[in-house]
């Protein structure tokens, strides 16, 4: 019979790289929860239409990458492509949108029916922020801001670069989007495939195509900013003036962009050269107009979304993990006999109620003191506690240091055993 695999672009996260992730997840909520950040968490599934209202129908994520389906009541399902979409039917469900101000995060699986590789997959994780309420570029400073502090945290920082661009308003698009299309229009053959179709579906995202040619074709096209209106302009001026006074260094890039509808103003992304072609790490900008687009009323907004599984192949090619977040226990307990056994576990609870902070592993399923201590080697713990039959009976316990060879073996009465491994273990910890 064969075996059952995973489903393709669908990893599983194993023990050897958990640590890494809730490193990760541990230090992003850290930091958020420093800025005055709430946690929101809501489901996997939802209506298609919430997606299809917010994302826009034209989209690649729309068209070709969602997982849809019908359950069995007949209605219309899918798993979530991405977060904030999802944030805001929360919240404005939730009460938690008019006339208040927000600040929130979340983090879990979203999923996309791409082709899979490196840093890109089917199921991926995000870590996604989202505030509401405010209109000036001040909270756009302060998610921007927020995330150069992570990065600083991580280690990261000298590996990352941030670019920042203001899409203006919805007409000034509008405005900007003719006037693109037709200058493009007169290199329609010489565009690439994917830039063909979006011509006549979403022209901005041409802007962003990875084709040398099309890009080529884009030099004398016309600019973005010439076509911002006076409120964008000034917003994203002061935003600047304020990433500059708080000695944040970017590159503004007029043809940064963002592949869903909703966005407006201000847009940046995060990019590193350490990661191939995947190079965004960090992406987000304003939506002042998806709350209202969904039912509610206008509320400004500003987010962004980062990959889990990126972050943790840039901490990897940056060599910038921690080498203690990989805890292995500090004490394993070995026992060799019936009543040793039961004495082992009871002890090993005992040690963890008077050393809560104390990472205790106990042997279980039997086996020889070699094939035990073999295992305690294995597990990368400091030091074995060691328990027969006669040990029980004397009330004692024997000490072997397993990475301190010039330590000899020792008996600790057992009533002792506890005060001697916070001497020797809590402190150096």
């Amino acid at each position: 019979m064969s075996k059952i695999q995973s489903i393709r672009g669908m990893n599983d996260i194993l023990p050897d790289q958990t640590p890494l992730w809730q490193y990760i997840e541990r230090t992003v909520a850290g930091v958020l929860g420093g800025y005055g950040y709430q946690e929101i968490r809501f489901p996997i599934l939802e209506q298609t239409e919430l997606f299809k209202r917010s994302i826009g129908e034209v989209t690649d994520i729309v068209e070709k990458e969602m997982y849809t389906f019908e359950d069995r009541n007949g209605d219309s399902l899918t798993l979530r492509p991405e977060g904030t979409a999802v944030c805001v039917r929360a919240c404005e469900q939730g009460g938690l949108l008019f006339n208040q101000t927000q600040r929130l995060w979340y983090a879990g699986p979203m999923f996309r029916h791409e082709r899979p590789q490196k840093g890109r997959l089917r199921q991926f994780h995000q870590i996604g922020v989202e505030a509401f309420g405010m209109n000036g570029p001040d909270i756009d400073a302060e998610v921007i801001l927020l995330t150069a502090r992570l990065w600083r945290v991580l280690g990261i920082a000298g590996h990352v670069t941030l670019e920042l661009n203001s899409i203006g308003s919805a007409a000034a698009r509008a405005e900007y989007k003719r006037a693109l299309v037709t200058y493009l229009e007169q290199f329609r053959d010489q565009l690439d495939e994917d830039s063909q179709r979006r011509l006549g579906t979403n022209p901005l995202r041409i802007l962003d195509s990875k084709d040398a040619n099309t890009q080529a074709l884009l030099v004398g096209a016309p600019a973005l900013a010439d076509h911002l209106d006076d409120e964008s302009r000034v917003h994203f001026t002061r935003l600047c003036t304020l990433l500059d006074a708080a000695g944040v260094t970017y590159r503004v890039n007029q043809r940064l962009v963002r592949g869903l509808d909703y966005y407006g103003k201000t847009v940046f992304e995060w990019t590193t050269d350490k990661l191939g072609a995947q190079s965004t790490v960090c992406a987000g900008g304003r939506y002042d107009g998806l709350v209202e687009q969904l039912g509610g009323k206008p509320t400004p907004a500003v987010g962004f979304a980062m990959g889990i599984e990126r972050l943790a192949l840039l901490l990897e090619a940056c060599a910038a993990i921690p080498a203690d977040i990989f805890a292995a226990p500090q004490v394993y307990v070995i026992a060799a006999g019936e009543q040793a056994e039961n004495a082992a576990l009871i002890l090993s609870e005992k040690l963890r109620d008077v050393l809560p902070a104390l990472r205790v592993q106990t042997h279980c399923g039997g086996g020889s003191f070699k094939s035990q201590f073999k295992k305690a080697d294995k597990s990368g713990a400091t030091l074995a506690l060691i328990l027969g039959d006669q040990e029980v009976e004397r009330g004692e316990v024997n000490v072997k240091w397993l990475r301190d060879d010039s330590r000899e073996q020792q008996s600790i009465n057992q009533q002792q055993i506890a005060e001697f491994l916070r001497a020797e273990l809590t402190a150096a910890d």
